[in-house]
């Protein structure tokens, strides 16, 4: 069978797929370790709100079996200002991670029509080859029946020929 003279684009389509397969898997390795990251902040911010709640709830506990007064209610409220400025940055960057996220869903969108793409581009040069090839199979076939026929002439010929003879 001779040589499909499309090979190297095939090639080439194949590995086109390949790299559009693994730009994909990338891409979803990196969406899913910045959804765990998101939820990791989330959760971050969560513990330490639960956390605020119950130091304050502590500490009013001791300012009032203490009976500190004023001084120790500014402490407490500076104390406690600190802690929600520290969630209030946690929820900055769970935001950031946010927009991280949704450009990394993004990416797997752009991924994953890339991908689509290079199998349709392979299929179809695929199924160029293998009309090819029933072609080829058939032109082959064809010569191989027209020898074959020739053949059979000529073995007719000469016992005709042979026939006429004797």
């Amino acid at each position: 069978m001779p040589q499909y003279r499309m090979q190297t684009l095939l090639e080439m389509r194949e590995r086109a797929e390949e790299e559009a397969k693994q730009a994909f898997s990338d891409a979803m390795q990196a969406l899913t370790k910045a959804q765990q990251e998101q939820k990791r902040l989330e959760a971050d911010l969560e513990r330490r709100k639960r956390e605020r709640k119950q130091r304050v709830d502590e500490y009013v506990k001791e300012i009032v079996s203490n009976g500190t007064g004023v001084n120790g209610m500014r402490n407490m409220y500076a104390f406690e200002n600190r802690l929600k400025a520290e969630e209030a940055q946690v929820a900055l960057e769970i935001e950031k991670q946010k927009v991280v996220v949704r450009q990394a869903e993004k990416l797997v969108e752009l991924r994953r029509a890339e991908m689509a793409e290079a199998a349709k581009e392979l299929k179809a040069i695929e199924k160029h080859k293998e009309k090819w090839t029933k072609e080829v199979r058939a032109e082959r076939q064809m010569r191989e029946e027209l020898n074959q026929e020739e053949i059979g002439n000529a073995l007719h010929l000469a016992r005709m020929k042979a026939q006429q003879d004797s």
